[in-house]
């Protein structure tokens, strides 16, 4: 029961207690000062007169003693300060508030996903359920965020995550899933209850680091997965792709098919060309299936298309040639010094420091509070600081910040007070990498997109997500609505924007893959593109 219900019935109570109270006083008074005998039921028509100020019966004529008159007194003035003073000041808001909407509190669904908490990171995690047609419900224990979810037309109900009654109002027993992912300790009980209401549960827990998810694990999660530690070690690897120069790590898909996401980086010999000056194809004989530039996601770019500085390029083809168009991706050594910055000594930081140690590349750590690990304490965003860490001299910059507002105040201070600064920084929200790249970013990549990649590739049977650290999604997956139709009748490239990359038929990958392509029943689609782009895909095929 909510506070407004309790209040009310409180309220209600309340007024029923003094109507029962004077009921029995007035009958007792009628006896024992005027020696008039008044059943109980005449004694509360005239106690409900008095209440409500409609008037008097037929007592009047026997109310001759003080202590009467007093006791009338007394009740009047009763009646009068609950109709004119405590109705209108508590009764009467109450069932206003009571009117307004409230928070859902429950769910009939079934065959649903769980989410506990709700979060930026699950928005990512709801868009690909929604795309593959899996229905979920938010926990959440704050009334306005299940206000606002219930109002944009989100599944979500109140309640504490970690008790009972809530996962029941969740309709737990016929749920296929849960994720927990409220905090690390929190985490705990969330999975303890969720599995002693479903032993056959699958449940799924976000943890910060490898010993968080053994305590998961302790507790009853099937599966724990930790994105802080893939998105640190994706930044690093951009990091040490320009550095080493050496293309380490693909999706490989066949075993002379892979692709592998380039930064272009400004002076790289790839730089302003267009993709048809650029030879890429007819050269190398690689395949640019997408690029990212200036925030945009654009599938297949025409033969027309720029290749400007800082875009990314999602690239099609054998190990080799790959390589050959890394090595055109990268500008040439301005200085010796590979060193690499990075801001921010969390989960995510020590990620990054750990797989720049794993290439053999040095770094330098910054951070606001003195501990092991850090080289130089301080604010990222003071000059001070930055001379310290002698920034200006370094390769890169990777700003790993919980927060991102500070992560972009700090990629702008590093545009001001270093020159040519090559910033490669973390966000928590998507929405923010776009504004990130406005302020100077060379590559962004958010926790709730790698989160919820990681998420859905568990939840979803049908859906296998190849690239859950990159800026374009990868994913495999069937088609059953595309089936006997070509690509070019579907017109799939228009109406999703995202690309069928490549198709496995009968143990075999084609790689060719053109309008002309008509899918199978048992085809199984290798498709790239934006989030945005996949979901719809996803959408227009099952």
């Amino acid at each position: 029961m909510t506070s407004w219900r309790r209040r009310i019935v409180g309220s209600l109570l309340g007024v029923l207690g003094l109507v029962v109270a004077y009921t029995f006083i007035y009958r007792w008074s009628m006896m024992s000062f005027e020696g008039v005998e008044i059943t109980v039921f005449e004694s509360l028509q005239v106690v409900i007169e008095a209440f409500t100020t409609a008037g008097f019966g037929g007592d009047t004529q026997h109310w001759n003693t003080n202590a009467m008159n007093a006791l009338i007194v007394v009740m009047n003035l009763t009646g009068v300060l609950l109709v004119f003073l405590a109705l209108p000041l508590f009764v009467v808001p109450l069932f206003q508030q009571a009117l307004e909407d409230s928070p859902q509190e429950s769910t009939d669904l079934t065959d649903h996903v769980i989410i506990c908490s709700y979060n930026s990171r699950e928005d990512i995690l709801r868009s690909e359920l929604e795309a593959a047609d899996v229905s979920h419900v938010v926990i959440d224990d704050d009334p306005e965020t299940v206000l606002e979810l219930n109002d944009d037309g989100i599944e979500a109900i109140l309640g504490d995550a970690s008790e009972e009654e809530t996962f029941q109002a969740a309709n737990v027993e016929q749920a296929r899933a849960v994720v927990a992912d409220v905090s690390d300790e929190e985490n705990v009980p969330v999975i303890l209850t969720a599995r002693e209401l479903n032993e056959e549960l699958l449940i799924v827990s976000v943890a910060e680091s490898e010993q968080d998810a053994i305590y998961h694990r302790y507790a009853g999660a099937d599966e724990v997965i930790r994105p802080r530690e893939a998105l640190g070690r994706s930044l690093a690897k951009k990091a040490t792709l320009s550095i080493t120069q050496e293309l380490h790590e693909t999706l490989e898909l066949s075993g002379d098919f892979e692709l592998s996401e380039l930064l272009v980086k400004p002076g790289s010999d790839l730089a302003g060309q267009t993709v048809a000056e650029s030879g890429l194809r007819n050269t190398i004989g690689a395949t640019v299936l997408g690029m990212w530039t200036n925030g945009e996601f654009i599938p297949l770019p025409e033969a027309e298309r720029r290749i400007e500085d800082n875009s990314i390029l999602l690239v099609a083809g054998s190990h080799q040639q790959l390589q050959q168009v890394n090595s055109r991706t990268i500008a040439p050594k301005a200085s010796d010094d590979d060193r690499v910055v990075v801001a921010g000594y969390g989960v995510v930081g020590q990620s990054v420091v750990a797989e720049l140690d794993e290439a053999g590349i040095s770094s330098t750590v910054v951070d606001a509070v003195d501990g092991d690990g850090i080289d130089v304490v301080g604010d990222v965003n003071d000059p001070e600081t930055l001379q310290q860490a002698d920034v200006e001299s370094a390769k890169f910059v990777v700003l790993a910040l919980d927060d991102d507002t500070t992560t972009m105040y700090s990629t702008v201070a590093l545009e001001q007070l270093v020159s040519d600064p090559e910033v490669i920084a973390r966000a928590n929200d998507v929405e923010n990498t776009t504004k990130l790249y406005r302020a100077g970013a060379e590559y962004v990549l958010a926790l709730s997109t790698v989160t919820g990649r990681m998420l859905s590739s568990v939840l979803i049977d049908e859906e296998e997500v190849l690239s859950p650290d990159l800026q374009f999604e990868v994913i495999r997956t069937s088609a059953p609505a595309l089936e006997g139709r070509s690509l070019g009748e579907a017109d799939v490239g228009d109406i999703t924007g995202a690309t069928v990359v490549a198709v496995e038929r009968d143990g075999e990958l084609l790689t060719n893959i053109g309008p002309e392509y008509t899918a199978r029943a048992d085809d199984t689609l290798i498709v790239a593109g934006s989030d945005v782009a996949v979901n719809e895909f996803i959408r227009l095929s099952k």
